[in-house]
This record gives C-alpha cells, structure tokens and sequence, in this order.
C-alpha cells in the first residue's frame, strides 16, 4: 500500500536567523478574503502617509564657495569627482563620499567660470577642461593634484609642521594646458568617442585637440546668422553631432563631419540648456526662459513631443539621471524639481531650502540616488533622489516592506485621496502665489 505524506522544503518552513519573522501560509483564494480590496486600500493610505512622513532630502551641504556657483560637472568614469566653478574664477574638485575639497585651481581664471567638462573617452587620469569669460580654456589633471598632495603631506610630516595654513596650500593645483580665444567663452564639452572638445562663444562654435593650440574647425555664421552661441552639447551616440542653443531663442544641430548647420527651431524666449538622453540620445530636453522645459525628437523639431511646466522663473539647468526615465531641474525661482519623463505635467518632486537662492546648475549621479544642486550663495547640496528613501543599507525584510508600499501606491495613485497624500508637496508663498497668477493669465488667454 503506497501512503503519501505532504512534504515541505525546510527553506520555505524554517527561519534563516532567530530574529525573522515566521513564515505563515494562507489561503489565496479571494472567496476567503472578501474585504481584501478595502485592506489594500488602507494600507496604500498608510503607505503614501509614512513615504510623506520620512522625507528628508537634503542629505549635505558642507561644500561652500567664496562666491556664487556657476557650473559643475561629473566625471563619467568614477562615481567621487566633483568640479564646481564660480563667479570669481575658482574651480574645485570635491570627493562626495567625504565632502571634502581634492582641489582648488585659484587663480586659473580672471572671470567667471562659464562651463566644466571631463574627458569621456579614456578611463585613466582623466582630465578636467574649463572655460571663462575671459576666453581662456584649461585644462587640469587629478591624478597628478593628488601625487602633489601626498608629496606636500609627507614633507610636512618630516618638517613636523601642522598648521593650517600649510594644509590649504598643499590643495593648490596649476592647469596643465591652456588655450586661449579673441571672444568670451560660453560652454564646453567634451566629445564621447573621441579625443576632442568644443567651445561656444560669440565667434561660433570651435572644434579642439588636446594636442594644438588652434581649433580644429569653426563653425561660423550659423543658419545664415551672426547670433551668438551660448551652449554647446555632444550627442552620446553620433560623435559628430553637437546640439546648440542660440541668442536668438534657436535650438539647433550641427554636423561636424559635413561643418554645415542641421535643423534649427525658434522659441518664444531663450533657451539656456540643452541635454540629450543618455539613454535614448534621439531624444532632447531644453531648458528656457519662458518657466518650461521642452521635449524634443531630434528627428522632428518643428514641435515639442512633451511639454513640463512647473517653474515660475527661468529654468537655468537641467540634468538627465544615468536611466534616462527623469531629470532634474534648477530655477532662477530657487527651486529644485525632478520630472518623470513620460508622465509629463508637474514635477514629482520639490525640493528647497530657506537659505537656498537662484540655483544655476545641478548633477544627477551616477548611481541614480543623489541630486547635486550650486547657487547663488555659493553653497553646493546633495539631495537624496527619492525624498523618504533610507540612505543606510535595508535588509532584505525592509526591502520587501517598502516595495510592496510602492505597489500599492501604485495601484491606487488615481484615487483622489491617494494621489493628493502622494503629490502634495509644500512650497513658499511666494511661489504659491506666482503659480496662482500664472494659472489665472493662462485662463484669461
């Protein structure tokens, strides 16, 4: 006679420490569970309160400049370096696991610091190049600053000197190389495949190499005009092509194999900044003038393909995240936001502090988790990229926890009560009230 016996693995049965929960098997089957939809509901409620509850984005704010900070850039093939400018012409280099200061090029510049880029196309020692109004291009070296630190620090360590005025000296660094130009220096990047940058400036756009001292090509007289070139970006994947915005209130595209402008469309007000998608480089965001943000298909620039509002003054930068799904923004209205791209309408996210003024530039980072904000009171902040998200390590019982929040939230965001928990976000009065009175001429129009 055969007898058989129900039979469990001790992995689904037994506890992996002392400290877990039980496992306990139900019944899924909905007969048995007639109020499930109204506990799931609940528990979204729950859910969207206690993600509300924990937000806290702003992580740091340790790294401060004497003056207002006008751009920054992060290097593409290392998570630390961080290079900010300012407006009295110091570039620093920071280490953003420490918030500390690995460089400071002083004296480089005699104007402001307009743009900041870092080599793409090689993984050791790359170099950092930076532009000024006083038409100078520099060029500085990481690896090299941080041979001269432990040089300077084991002299003084012989020399049983600490004081600190030799401990700030030693983070001094001078530029390699430089290049200099007639005109004022707007923007530069760095070319992703290839061993060259590009500068704008009111003489057009210029093509360089690190090895000579003159452009290789410049690009003048755009769309039959003499308008300046203010901004310059790189398609990530055609190396060729570079993206342009114009004083004009033109965005544009320009080949380099062929020297000739592309296409070009016309906005209302300027355009400040152009970003392609790291993920789908057909793809485009400008940031303008007019409090928008603007989605372009590079393929059809006669319309947007998505228009985000939110802003209630100029939008000064704007920054893809490593996944190409959001963005992130900075306001002449001392505003942060994070879009969502293909949702479109308002912002997911506001972040804003009462010392906080015009923010000019932001980095998303590599790792997807922290924003990067620069202003005007010369103060640098990292924000978490999700307000409520833990910045410590989760165990795998919070993991499961707080996706299962997520889900519901999911779920249920069209529920009104639901979706006014998960999107109110508090802002100052005055934007309120600036908001308000744009909603109102909009109205009237």
């Amino acid at each position: 006679m055969k007898v058989k016996a129900l039979t469990r693995s001790r992995a689904n049965t037994e506890r992996e420490c002392i400290g877990d929960v039980r496992k306990q098997f139900r019944n899924l089957d909905p007969k048995y569970h007639p109020m499930q939809r109204a506990r799931e509901y609940q528990r979204a409620i729950m859910g969207a309160k206690l993600d509300r509850m924990f937000a806290a984005p702003l992580f740091g704010r340790n790294m401060e400049h004497a003056d207002a900070v006008t751009c920054s850039a992060l290097c593409h093939q290392h998570l630390l370096p961080l290079a900010s400018g300012c407006v009295d012409g110091t570039i620093k280099l920071w280490d953003l696991s420490t918030r500390k200061e690995m460089m400071v090029g002083a004296g480089g510049h005699s104007r402001a610091i307009t743009g900041l880029t870092f080599e793409t196309n090689t993984s050791t020692n790359p170099l950092l190049y930076s532009c000024s109004d006083d038409g100078c291009i520099r060029a500085w070296s990481m690896n090299q600053q941080q041979q001269n630190d432990d040089d300077e620090v084991e002299e003084v360590k012989r020399s049983a000197l600490s004081s600190s005025s030799s401990s700030k000296m030693s983070k001094n660094s001078r530029s390699m190389a430089t290049w200099k130009t007639d005109a004022g220096l707007k923007s530069i990047d760095h070319n992703w495949s290839e061993s060259q940058f590009g500068t704008a400036s009111s003489d057009g756009v210029c093509l360089w190499s690190p090895n000579r001292m003159s452009p290789l090509q410049t690009y003048t007289r755009l769309w039959e005009s003499d308008d300046t070139v203010h901004f310059l970006s790189f398609n990530p994947a055609e190396a060729n092509l570079m993206g342009v915005c114009t004083m004009d209130n033109g965005v544009g595209l320009i080949d380099a194999r062929i020297g000739t402008a592309l296409r070009k469309t016309v906005l209302k007000m300027r355009s400040n900044v152009l970003r392609f998608n790291p993920m789908e480089p057909l793809n485009f965001i400008v940031a303008n003038e007019d409090h928008q943000v603007y989605l372009f298909d590079l393929r059809n620039l006669t319309r947007p393909v998505r228009i985000y509002k939110g802003h209630v003054n100029a939008v000064m930068d704007v920054r893809w995240s490593p996944t190409g799904k959001e963005f992130v923004t900075a306001g002449y209205d001392n505003t942060v936001r994070i879009f969502t791209r293909d949702h479109g309408g308002r912002a997911r996210d506001i972040y804003h502090t009462r010392r906080m003024q015009r923010v000019m530039t932001v980095q998303y980072t590599h790792d997807n988790q922290y924003v990067i904000s620069g202003s005007d009171d010369g103060n640098l902040r990292v924000w978490k990229a999700q307000a409520s998200q833990s910045a410590g390590q989760r165990t795998t019982r919070e993991e499961r926890a707080l996706r299962y929040r997520q889900t519901l939230i999911e779920k249920h965001h069209h529920l009104p009560e639901i979706r006014r928990i998960h999107s109110d976000r508090k802002v100052p009065k005055r934007i309120t009230k600036q908001q308000q009175q744009a909603l109102q001429k909009e109205e009237k129009e």
